[in-house]
Parts: C-alpha cells; sequence; structure tokens
C-alpha cells in the first residue's frame, strides 16, 4: 500500500512539467502542423497545470 501512495504522489508531481511541455508542443505550428490546438484548449491545458501545480504544491504545506 505505501508503494501505490507513493507512487500517486510522484506522478502528481511529474504531471506538471509534463502537462506544460504537451501544452508549448501542442501550440507549435512547425511541431504539429495544420492540427495546432486551439486557443480554448491551450487555456483550458494552462489552467489544468495551474490546478495541478496547486495541488502538488499544497501537498508539502500543513494545513
Amino acid at each position: 500500500m505505501k508503494a501505490l501512495f507513493w507512487s500517486a504522489v510522484i506522478n502528481g508531481i511529474v504531471a506538471v512539467p509534463l502537462i506544460v511541455v504537451v501544452i508549448l508542443l501542442a501550440s507549435r505550428n512547425s511541431v504539429t502542423g495544420v492540427l495546432v490546438a486551439t486557443k480554448p484548449v491551450v487555456v483550458l491545458g494552462w489552467i489544468t497545470a495551474g490546478v495541478m501545480a496547486i495541488a502538488a504544491a499544497r501537498m508539502f504545506v500543513p494545513i
């Protein structure tokens, strides 16, 4: 059970920079060609990255 808990914690921390990289790559025309992410998709991605970053930071701050 400890391994399952710590793998979830690590996944939550690692997810933030990976989401940022995916957003940056999906919004570049040179990478995706004509299938560039639309503005609402990019905004939703940044909101998701922000919420995940706040959640990851809150894991280390005692309530």
